[in-house]
C-alpha cells in the first residue's frame, strides 16, 4: 500500500504560496492528505486565496481533507499533543499535533518543515517524514525540475517568508549529498 502525506500548515503553505503545488501532484498523486485543524488554519481571513486554492484542490481530488473523529487512537494522540499535554510537556500547534496523530494512526507520512516541534515525535513514533527540501529534492531526482528551476522555487519561497534551512537549493543539496 502506497502511505498517504500528512501535511501540516508550514509544508503546504510553501508550495501554496508559491503557486507550486502541482510538483506535489506530480510526487504523490491521491495520497495528500490535509488535517481538517491545518485545513481551519488556511481559513484565516488574510489569506483567503489559499483557502480558495484548497477548496478547488479538494474539490478536483487532488488532495483530501481529514477530520480527527472524538474517542479514537489519533483524537487521544492529537488531545495529549496540542491540547492537554502530560504534566511538564509542552503542547505543540494543533496543526502539527493532527498531522503527527494521524500519520501515526495511519501509517502515514509526516510532511512538516516545523522540526523543532516535530523531531522528538518523528523519533517517537517512528514516523516516515518529508520536509520541503526533501520533496524539492525527490522532484529533481524524479525530473521534475532541474536545479535551476530549485533555486528559482525556493527563493521564491523564501521572499514568501517561508522558512528553509539553507539560502538555496544549491545549498541545500549539499547538506543532502554529505
Amino acid at each position: 500500500m502506497i502511505s498517504k502525506l500528512f501535511f501540516d500548515n508550514d509544508c503546504i503553505s510553501s508550495f501554496l504560496w508559491v503557486k507550486e503545488e502541482s510538483i506535489l501532484f506530480k510526487l504523490y498523486p491521491g495520497r495528500i492528505v490535509l488535517p481538517s485543524q491545518v485545513y481551519f488554519e488556511l481559513c484565516n481571513p488574510s489569506i483567503r486565496h489559499l483557502k480558495h486554492r484548497i477548496d478547488q484542490l479538494c474539490l478536483s481530488g487532488m488532495l483530501s481533507i481529514k477530520e480527527i473523529l472524538l474517542n479514537t487512537e489519533e483524537y487521544y494522540l492529537y488531545h495529549g499533543l496540542a491540547i492537554a499535554p502530560p504534566a511538564g510537556e509542552k503542547g505543540i500547534g494543533k496543526g502539527e499535533a493532527a498531522a503527527i496523530a494521524l500519520a501515526k494512526a495511519y501509517n502515514g507520512v509526516l510532511a512538516s518543515n516545523n522540526l523543532m516541534d516535530v523531531a522528538e515525535y518523528v523519533k517517537k513514533y517512528k514516523l516516515e517524514h518529508v520536509t520541503t527540501g526533501k520533496i524539492l529534492v525527490a522532484a529533481l531526482q524524479a525530473g521534475y525540475l532541474d536545479e535551476t528551476a530549485g533555486n528559482q522555487i525556493w527563493r521564491n519561497m523564501i521572499s514568501r517568508r517561508r522558512m528553509l534551512p539553507t539560502k538555496s537549493f544549491t545549498d541545500y543539496l549539499k547538506t543532502v549529498d554529505s
